[in-house]
């Protein structure tokens, strides 16, 4: 067992899978250097095609001094399986949550999107926080490739790409099966779920963020957090209705889970997208009671399961309309709010707000984006649908 676990841990079984996807080491490539807070400015010149190397005062093959030059460290030998797991790679991250999750609220059903947030908050926190605790390395670059940099300071155990993947499409499945009378067999929806798992999985694999271990881990925890967790969402919803608590507790709760993440031995992305996610989740919480005070959340005419609309046009026409609608409300209020909330942060902490420096520390990144992503998930889930009914959409 022992034997299985490290050959499981090892750089080598990543490395093997890049080989067989058909991405290559460039002869002669220098190895990738574990990311930190030194080498933020450097790497962000680094794109997922190719590394950048900064050139000294003297000018070469006609560039100007200063510019960087390109030099890639691999070859990428089949573009689909580059393509396809690049984008698998986005289904775990901000932009893939901050337009899916909204779309299913406004189009598909918000008694399961809620459903869908509070697994994700609570999967996303326990795997971010592990990371910190167990202190895992990723993989070493070489034998891996390394396809990202933005994550490369944070530790790999588990997979937080991975517990997403397995959270949201599962929990999207089991919420729906009892409530909608699928136009399809429920093993095609199982089948689909096991897919985007399986994709954005093996994506992290491919891209050398992560080990086989991290992923299988990350599978598995979230497997037995959604099967322990299915059991009382009814109940948890109810309270965030109908308790008056509720929304004090979600925000407090989040607020706390964020300032106690556990201590960082060196600075890296994680707490700063915890804090994202637990406070998008508190806000969302709010919106969730306050759409219920107010009567905004209308109680069934008939018992589940329900007939699933039939896709017409104008559904269609309606489903891109409040989509747009909300998305550009969405993106204008994370523009807004962000920098009302870095402004004031700063003020109150002593520090400019240009400052890059500043902005990671404990009592400056946390609170700023915590107010940010508390309000995007009121904004998301109680603005937008209003605009959207104030419309006739």
């Amino acid at each position: 067992m022992d034997r299985l676990l490290s050959r499981l841990r090892g750089p080598e079984l990543v490395a093997d899978f890049q080989w067989r996807c058909g991405l290559r080491p460039l002869s002669g490539a220098a190895p990738a250097e574990r990311r930190s807070p030194e080498t933020d400015k450097r790497t962000a010149r680094v794109s997922t095609a190719s590394s950048w190397r900064e050139q000294g005062r003297t000018e070469s093959n006609g560039a100007l001094s200063g510019t960087v030059i390109p030099l890639k460290k691999y070859k990428i030998e089949n573009y689909f399986l580059y393509y396809l797991f690049l984008f698998a790679a986005t289904l775990g991250q901000e932009v893939f949550y901050i337009t899916f999750l909204p779309f299913c609220y406004w189009n598909i059903d918000p008694h399961v999107a809620r459903r869908v947030i509070n697994v994700w908050a609570v999967v996303m926190y326990i795997g971010q926080a592990s990371k910190d605790v167990l202190r895992w390395p990723r993989p070493p670059s070489p034998p891996v490739i390394k396809l990202e940099v933005r994550v490369d300071a944070e530790y790999g155990m588990p997979s937080t790409h991975a517990m997403a993947a397995t959270a949201i499409p599962f929990t999207f499945l089991l919420a729906t099966m009892n409530r909608y009378k699928y136009p399809f067999p429920f093993e095609l929806g199982l089948l689909f779920a096991v897919t985007i798992c399986t994709l954005v999985s093996l994506s992290r694999i491919y891209t050398g963020m992560h080990t086989v271990l991290d992923v299988l881990c990350g599978i598995a925890i979230t497997a037995v957090l959604v099967t322990v967790s299915y059991p009382f969402w009814d109940a948890i919803e109810t309270f965030q209705m109908k308790n008056h608590f509720a929304p004090v507790l979600a925000l407090t709760l989040s607020f706390l889970l964020s300032i106690n993440y556990p201590e960082l031995d060196h600075w890296s992305t994680a707490r700063g997208d915890t804090t994202n996610i637990v406070s998008a989740g508190g806000g969302a919480t709010l919106a969730t009671w306050i759409n219920y005070q107010w009567g905004l959340i209308p109680e069934p005419l008939s018992a589940p399961p329900y007939e699933m609309p039939s896709v017409t046009p104008e559904l269609l026409g309606r489903m891109v309309a409040r989509f747009t609608i909300g998305i550009v409300i969405v993106f204008f209020a994370r523009q807004v709010i962000k920098s009302l909330a870095l402004a004031f942060v700063c003020r109150l902490a002593g520090v400019s707000p240009r400052d890059q420096e500043a902005r990671k520390l404990l009592w400056v990144e946390v609170p700023y984006k915590y107010i940010t992503y508390s309000c995007l998930g009121v904004v998301g889930l109680a603005l937008c649908p209003a605009v959207h009914r104030y419309l006739s959409l």
